[in-house]
């Protein structure tokens, strides 16, 4: 970061997230995991981190809160270094959907039968599928250890509590993962998948964790503060890019436009984004708008790639 952002950053970004925070009334917390629908509506923060190890946080950015749909990212890319692209696209399409992130429509409607993407649910579940190991514990464990290199946080871990709920209330996600059993997509014990893709989705981090991450991502699979290539780069580039055309869910069009930065968000109010090779940045704001995204979260990246002219476009 530069003298000059520093400063501004430091200066005006609690404002901010003050500002943002107003929206936090005109959403809802996503109440069908029941464990979720306890979250702060009013809560938002945010963490920024550079290259060189600075980092600046304002408002909630200690809240704990489970990754979500933005581990559907590195559970595509864990699934691309055990795998490789032939298999992994095979199973899963390189497309925007257009639709809700847990809609099933088109898995019907359009031949063949895979779902559109790797970052909706339908796909996300093929995906958890193809990540290596001889059984549901030994594959999420991989995938656990993976999130913690790419964090830097050897104690990140699940939280039980959503992971149960998730699991107790997951009869669309249930019928889904069967009806792409019944097409061929996925390989061995429904249940099996399924407790992979609930458990990812529960790890729980904080703003700094998804920061972390994202600087990993932000400098092309390379951990900049130690100069260790932990994710190989052209793997790295497909995940950055269904970030840009998938991450928002059926708003990523529209966030690609306000903000202009790759990004992936989760039902729990998290934003995972980064300014390629310069910034990763975590935000949480468990007020959902209708389309499943933090509302405030939202606004204070816009109001960031605005002042700092961040967008890619």
């Amino acid at each position: 970061m530069s003298l000059t952002e520093i400063e501004r950053l430091q200066a005006l970004l609690p404002v901010w997230v003050e500002s943002s925070r107003q929206l936090c009334a005109d959403g809802k917390t996503a109440s069908y995991i029941p464990e979720l629908a306890k979250s702060p509506l009013g809560a938002l923060g945010i963490h920024i981190m550079d290259a060189k190890g600075h980092s600046i946080s304002a408002g909630d950015a200690e809240l704990s809160f489970t990754m979500q749909s933005i581990s559907k990212v590195f559970s595509l890319i864990l699934a691309l270094m055990d795998n490789g692209e032939t298999i992994v696209f095979d199973k899963v399409g390189m497309e925007p959907t257009g639709d809700n992130f847990n809609s099933m429509l088109k898995l019907e409607l359009v031949q063949p039968s895979i779902p559109f993407n790797p970052l909706i649910n339908a796909g996300a579940i093929a995906i958890s599928s193809l990540i290596a190991g001889e059984n549901p514990s030994e594959k999420s464990n991989r995938l656990l250890e993976f999130l913690r290199l790419i964090s830097n946080n050897s104690k990140l871990s699940y939280d039980h509590d959503v992971y149960r709920s998730e699991s107790d209330s997951a009869n669309l996600n249930r019928s889904m993962a069967y009806f792409l059993k019944d097409k061929g997509v996925l390989n061995g014990s429904v249940e099996d998948v399924l407790d992979v893709y609930f458990r990812h989705c529960s790890v729980s981090v904080n703003c700094a964790d998804i920061a972390q991450m994202a600087l990993v991502l932000a400098y092309n699979g390379k951990n900049p503060l130690t100069g260790e290539q932990l994710i190989p780069r052209r793997y790295v580039q497909i995940a950055k890019t269904f970030m840009i055309t998938c991450g928002m869910y059926n708003a990523s069009g529209e966030f690609a436009i306000q903000v202009g930065l790759p990004a992936k968000s989760g039902v729990s109010g998290g934003i995972l984004s980064l300014v390629p090779g310069r910034y990763g940045i975590g935000v949480v704001g468990p007020s959902l708008n209708r389309k499943g995204n933090s509302i405030a979260g939202v606004s204070l990246l816009e109001i960031l790639s605005r002042e700092f002219d961040w967008s890619l476009f």
